[in-house]
């Protein structure tokens, strides 16, 4: 699958967010070795600490059907943004632990712009279990 056929499926759950407070929809697609996709969108709510982002919708989905780290090979993240949307601290530290370092993610918008990124170089010097 390219890059921009997993950036459609991200714009797909992007269409299921529920943004009432933001207005700020995110939706992401996370593309396994199998073909798979597990798609992930923002929910809000009124207690804003209990929002959840596409991202890790879409890399907890994954997971909760079985799928690890080493059956995953891309992401896809997309919004409505002047550029390449760019997934918040929580959601990079989650990516960082969840997600191969190598694998390509896919920070996009609606107006077709696409840069190519990584889980190491979207958070280096990540927290790991062996900080523990």
């Amino acid at each position: 699958m390219s890059k921009e056929e997993l950036v459609l499926k991200a714009i797909e759950a992007r269409d299921l967010a529920y943004v009432p407070y933001s207005k700020f929809a995110v939706g992401a697609a996370l593309l396994t070795t199998s073909g798979e996709i597990y798609q992930g969108c923002n929910i809000e709510n009124a207690s804003f600490g209990l929002c959840m982002c596409a991202e890790r919708n879409a890399i907890y989905n994954a997971y909760c059907h079985g799928i690890s780290q080493d059956d995953i090979e891309a992401l896809a993240i997309v919004a409505d943004t002047d550029g390449p949307v760019s997934p918040c601290g929580a959601c990079r530290q989650v990516i960082s632990e969840l997600f191969p370092k190598d694998a390509p993610i896919y920070l996009a918008n609606l107006n077709g712009d696409i840069k190519e990124t990584n889980a190491e170089e979207l958070l280096p010097y990540a927290f790991e279990s062996s900080d523990l």
